[in-house]
């Protein structure tokens, strides 16, 4: 999907993220990746360091890894998820598809 990394980009995302049920919080840490999900707490933990276009790439990242509820998103936030996810969800080589015997 391609769009411009806005301060208005960040806001869209930042709300998908709240449908979803998710919370998202700027702090710092070692990150490697720039952030961190905790699952069982449904938190996305994002490096307030990160620039506009970084923390937009993050939270892209982060979506298709997530278990969220497609039937929790307004309309709109459900196209724009299917927008993000539909490109990026054949693209994650740390995905195992077949199992070595």
């Amino acid at each position: 999907m391609n769009f411009k990394y806005t301060p208005n980009t960040l806001k869209k995302l930042e709300q998908l993220y709240e449908e979803a049920r998710y919370v998202i919080r700027y702090e710092k840490g070692n990150f490697n990746s720039g952030y961190c999900v905790l699952e069982d707490k449904r938190v996305a933990v994002i490096n307030k360091f990160l620039s506009i276009e970084g923390r937009i790439n993050s939270l892209v990242e982060i979506l298709p890894t997530l278990q969220v509820n497609e039937e929790d998103f307004s309309g709109e936030m459900l196209k724009w998820y299917k927008a993000i996810i539909v490109p990026t969800a054949g693209n994650d080589p740390s995905v195992q598809t077949q199992m070595d015997l």
